[in-house]
């Protein structure tokens, strides 16, 4: 996944409860099968193109804004980047040749935007159009169907040169020409399209707090970013991205869908906010987290506007939709990605220094999310500092989903969990990883209550990841795959859950 994490303060404040100690949550839910899900459910993986690939300067691939940010010193927390990743670019058949023996049905994977146009625009290049056709018919071919996700963070460089991509409205339209010229490509055989990948961690993270590239904010008065305002760039942002999706989808619909049958969805990054408290206050605070979260994203595809809070809140900052656009984002999602990890208890908080200190999306929700109330933590802790293991809200959020949304069509894009990439474990230790076993065990029954105890209408599964792998601002040092990855000869090797995911999917009752 996405080492992901919150904003600066919410680090900071995590950091400080490192030293208050975990003890293990007791979760229900054992005994799963396939025939726990409906008929038709979809097991998968999940990865992206740059933390998977490399490759990064093969057959005519342009540079992307990751390439330069991981490049950056101080940016990477263990300094690495991801020329090498773990090579898949190379290695494809083998990795899928891992899922089919597991009995995966679905592989999610994203494609590298710079290596179909390596300038972003202009001359389509024939080596990226290949090697993913490449990638399809060898997924095809071991009955694995492909999950495209058109974009995963890696914007092309030279967009970010020319205009400041994302900040730019010109990227509406060459989004609009490269998702439509794999559409052309791929689109006989890819039938189910994410169009992005957590948009809410691209605005939030790369122009609010500076952690993810390009890296802008403005937050602790420019100490940590030279350039950026985190108090009216994710929006801009944000705004930009959900006219990009209603763009394509229109196209598609207008010139594919007939023909190929596929559909257009987004994956939206979720943790779950609990009141800190019963105040009123506290109440209310978890309800505008989660509306600066996923209402942001969500609510214009179903409402045509962002959320009212949110337009009290941010106020002129706030972009809006004229007549025409709105009309073109409403109903212009298929499906809802969800990934989610974790959850965080979240507290009202209107102290001005925050406001002051940070004057970003965080401040304008006037809350504060952490995972731990009075000393003790909401969950088992995984290896990130913002990962804490809570299998009950994957069917508290199934059902605020189900509710808020009208009962739309679902698909979990990603969870999981990792591990540290320690010097000091053994590799026979690091592949007895029981922990994660417990971890999907727990989240995949509470989601199967919410399909047949709620009605929920979740399709499929993807768990993160396949491998270890790149974990952005995290580097090397955390590990979520089902596989473990000796980065020194990418060889892959099967963690317990490996053998668990066989044995559920091989189940039939």
């Amino acid at each position: 996944m996405e080492e992901g994490g919150r904003c600066v303060v919410v680090v900071l404040l995590v950091l400080m409860a490192m030293s208050q100690g975990c003890d293990a949550q007791n979760t229900t839910g054992s005994g799963l099968t396939r025939g726990s899900f409906p008929k038709g459910f979809v097991f998968g993986t999940a990865s992206s193109a740059y933390q998977y690939e490399g490759a990064v300067k093969e057959d005519g691939r342009g540079p992307a804004i990751w390439d330069k940010f991981a490049h950056t010193f101080g940016k990477i927390i263990d300094f690495s980047n991801a020329d090498v990743a773990v090579d898949q670019y190379h290695r494809f058949e083998e990795d899928i040749q891992l899922m089919a023996d597991m009995g995966m049905d679905a592989y999610r994977f994203s494609i590298a935007w710079s290596r179909i146009f390596p300038n972003g625009t202009g001359q389509i290049n024939q080596a990226g159009i290949d090697h993913y056709n490449k990638l399809i018919n060898a997924l095809l071919a071991k009955g694995i169907e492909p999950y495209v996700t058109l974009y995963h963070w890696d914007l092309p460089q030279a967009l970010e040169d020319k205009y400041t991509g994302w900040l730019d409205r010109q990227i509406i339209n060459d989004y609009a020409v490269y998702a439509e010229t794999c559409f052309k490509a791929f689109g006989d055989r890819v039938k189910h399209w994410i169009t992005f990948n957590e948009p809410h961690t691209v605005a939030v993270q790369a122009y609010d707090s500076g952690m993810h590239a390009p890296g802008r904010c403005s937050v602790l008065l420019h100490l940590y970013c030279k350039k950026g305002n985190s108090g009216t760039e994710p929006y801009i942002v944000a705004h930009n991205m959900i006219l990009s999706h209603a763009t394509v989808s229109d196209i598609y619909r207008k010139k594919y869908k007939a023909s190929q049958n596929g559909s257009l969805g987004i994956s939206f990054d979720v943790i779950w906010y609990e009141p800190m408290s019963n105040s009123t206050a506290d109440v209310e605070a978890a309800k505008r987290a989660q509306e600066f979260q996923l209402g942001w994203f969500a609510d214009p595809f179903f409402f045509g506007d962002y959320p009212a809070t949110m337009r009290s809140r941010v106020g002129s900052r706030l972009p809006k939709f004229t007549t025409t656009e709105a009309a073109l984002v409403t109903g212009s999602l298929d499906f809802m990605g969800i990934n989610h990890y974790t959850t965080f208890y979240t507290k009202d908080d209107q102290s001005t220094v925050i406001e002051k200190l940070l004057n970003n999306t965080l401040a304008d929700t006037a809350t504060i999310s952490v995972p731990f109330r009075n000393g003790q933590p909401i969950g088992d802790k995984a290896n990130s500092i913002w990962l804490y293991i809570v299998p009950r809200s994957m069917r508290i959020l199934m059902n605020y989903v189900k509710d808020r949304y009208n009962k739309p069509t679902v698909y979990i894009t990603e969870n999981g969990m990792d591990d540290s990439n320690s010097p000091f474990i053994s590799l026979k230790d690091a592949l007895k990883d029981n922990k994660r076993i417990k971890y999907h065990n727990d989240y995949l029954t509470s989601l199967a209550d919410s399909i047949w105890e709620d009605g929920c209408d979740v399709r499929g599964y993807f768990a993160w990841s396949l491998l270890d792998n790149w974990e952005w601002s995290a580097g090397y040092t955390s590990r979520f795959g089902l596989y473990f990855v000796d980065y020194k000869d990418q060889k892959r090797h099967p963690k317990n859950s490996v053998k668990w995911f066989k044995n559920l999917l091989a189940s039939s009752s």
